[in-house]
C-alpha cells in the first residue's frame, strides 16, 4: 500500500513537537542557577527544579554554583612598615548571591576574588610593623574580610571569610626574634627577682621593727615593775619593815648569784659559802637591821659611853 505525503508528515510533526518539547525544558541541579539569554541578551535567571525555555530563542548562558565556595591564596611575599620581608599564605570563603551579576559584571570571577584578595593581604599587611602583623591576626582577618566584602559586592558576591593561614619571616629574622624574646624574659626574670628580694627586705626589716619595739615595750613594763617592786620596798622600809629590807637584799644577792653561775666564760665556780651561809648571812643583815631600827622598827639612838673621869680638886691630892 503506497504512503501519501500526508501520512509522512503526521509522524514528522509529532517528532519536531517532541523534540521542541524536550528543547525547552531545563532541569537545574540544587545549589545552582543558570542565566536565560534570548539572542544574546540575559533575560531571566533559572532556579534549581524543572524550568521550561523558549527553544531556538532562548539558551542557557552560565551555570552559577551558588554554594559557598573555598579559594586558595597563593604564598606571597609582604613587605612590612618596618621593612621586614615575610611569606603569606591565606584562604578565602565566598558564595554567588546573584548569578546575573557574578556571570556578567565581572570576567573570570574566581581569578578576579583571588588578585582582589591578594592585593589587600599586601596593602593590609604592608601598614603594619612585623611585632603587629604577628600578635594581631584576628584584626588582620577581620580588615581584610571588610574590604574584600565591599570590593566585591558589585559581583553579586558575598566574601564569608579571610583568613591567613601562614606568616613566615626569614630564618636570620626568627633567630633575631628569638633572642629578642629570651632577653625579654631574661630581663622580665630579673625584675621579679629583684621585686621578691625587695619586698623580702621589706618584711625583714618590718618584722625587725616589730621585735624592736615589743623588746622596748618589755623593757618598759619591767622597769615599771622594778620601780614598783623598789618604791613598795622603800615605803615598807620608812615604815621600818625589817622583812622588806631582809628580802629586797635577798634577791638581789640571790640574782648576783644566778648571773655568775651562768656566765659563759665561767666552767666552774667556787663558793666561798655553803648555802647555809647564804641563810647565815641574811640573818646577819636582818640583825644588822634590827641593830639600826630596833626591835620596833624605829630608828635607835647613838649609844654614849657614860664612863666619867674623876675629877680633881686642888685641895686633894692627885
Amino acid at each position: 500500500m503506497p504512503f501519501s505525503g500526508f501520512d509522512i508528515l503526521i509522524p514528522v510533526l509529532v517528532v519536531l513537537v517532541l523534540f521542541l518539547i524536550f528543547a525547552g525544558i531545563k532541569t537545574v541541579p540544587q545549589g545552582y542557577n543558570y542565566t536565560v539569554e534570548r539572542f544574546g541578551r540575559y533575560t531571566k535567571t533559572l532556579s534549581p527544579g524543572l524550568n521550561i525555555i523558549v527553544p531556538f530563542i532562548d539558551r542557557v548562558g552560565a551555570k552559577m554554583n551558588m554554594m559557598e565556595q573555598v579559594l586558595d591564596v597563593p604564598t606571597q611575599e609582604v613587605i612590612t612598615r618596618d621593612n621586614a620581608i615575610v611569606a603569606v599564605d591565606g584562604v578565602a570563603f565566598y558564595q554567588v548571591l546573584s548569578a546575573a551579576q557574578a556571570a556578567y559584571q565581572v570576567s573570570g570571577l574566581e581569578n578576579a576574588i583571588l588578585n582582589l584578595t591578594m592585593t589587600n593581604i599586601r596593602s593590609v599587611m604592608g601598614s603594619m610593623d612585623l611585632d603587629e602583623l604577628l600578635s594581631n591576626r584576628d584584626a588582620i582577618n577581620d580588615r581584610l574580610l571588610r574590604i574584600v566584602d565591599e570590593a566585591a559586592q558589585p559581583w553579586g558576591i558575598k566574601m564569608t571569610r579571610v583568613e591567613i593561614k601562614d606568616i613566615n619571616p626569614p630564618a636570620n629574622l626568627v633567630e633575631s626574634m628569638a633572642r629578642q624574646m629570651m632577653a625579654e624574659r631574661n630581663k622580665r626574670a630579673q625584675i621579679l627577682e629583684a621585686e621578691g628580694l625587695k619586698q623580702a627586705q621589706v618584711l625583714e626589716a618590718e618584722g625587725r621593727r616589730e621585735a624592736a619595739f615589743r623588746d622596748a615595750e618589755a623593757r618598759e613594763r619591767a622597769a615599771e615593775a622594778e620601780a614598783r617592786a623598789t618604791q613598795v620596798v622603800s615605803e615598807a622600809i620608812a615604815k621600818g619593815d625589817v622583812q622588806a629590807i631582809n628580802y629586797f637584799v635577798a634577791q638581789k644577792y640571790t640574782e648576783a648569784m644566778a648571773k655568775i653561775g651562768s656566765a659563759t666564760n665561767s666552767k666552774v665556780v667556787l663558793m666561798p659559802l655553803e648555802a647555809s651561809s647564804l641563810i647565815g648571812s641574811l640573818g646577819g643583815i636582818g640583825a644588822i637591821a634590827k641593830e639600826v631600827f630596833g626591835e620596833d622598827g624605829q630608828p635607835t639612838r647613838p649609844r654614849h659611853s657614860t664612863a666619867r673621869t674623876p675629877s680633881v680638886t686642888p685641895d686633894q691630892p692627885a
